[in-house]
């Protein structure tokens, strides 16, 4: 708000410090809570590059991993597992996820199951 001081009348600007909605803060967790949630952030970071690695040397196969994926993918980003795929690039992942109507953000846990088996289909006749 732009108030007009009386004494030097010259304006300032005053700040009005009211607030309707207040900041809805997360709960406080202990130090044993925020480690065991490192931990398992760290194991699933370690599953996926392992799992990521196989993709890469062929001992598994991402149709398995998109008809059934196992916990520690569901939030993986689809492009990302995609990308780890022998002869799969940003291009030929990006125009795979276009042909099925999916975005690069979607994650594997977030697929529906027209767009798996669409994927799966797709992926098969192209490889």
């Amino acid at each position: 708000m732009f108030l007009l001081d009386p004494e030097t009348r010259l304006g300032r600007l005053d700040r009005l410090m009211v607030t309707s909605k207040t900041h809805a803060q997360a709960p406080a967790r202990s130090l044993d809570q925020r480690m065991e949630a490192l931990q398992r952030a760290n194991d699933v970071r370690v599953r996926r590059a392992q799992l990521k690695r196989d993709l890469k040397a062929g001992r598994e196969h991402i149709e398995a991993i998109l008809l059934d994926p196992p916990g520690f993918v569901s939030t993986a980003k689809v492009f990302d597992m995609l990308m780890a795929v022998p002869k799969f690039g940003r291009v030929k992942a990006a125009r795979l996820l276009n042909q099925c109507r999916i975005s690069q953000s979607k994650t594997v846990g977030g697929l529906s199951e027209r767009q798996r088996t669409e994927l799966v289909d797709l992926f098969n006749h192209r490889s």
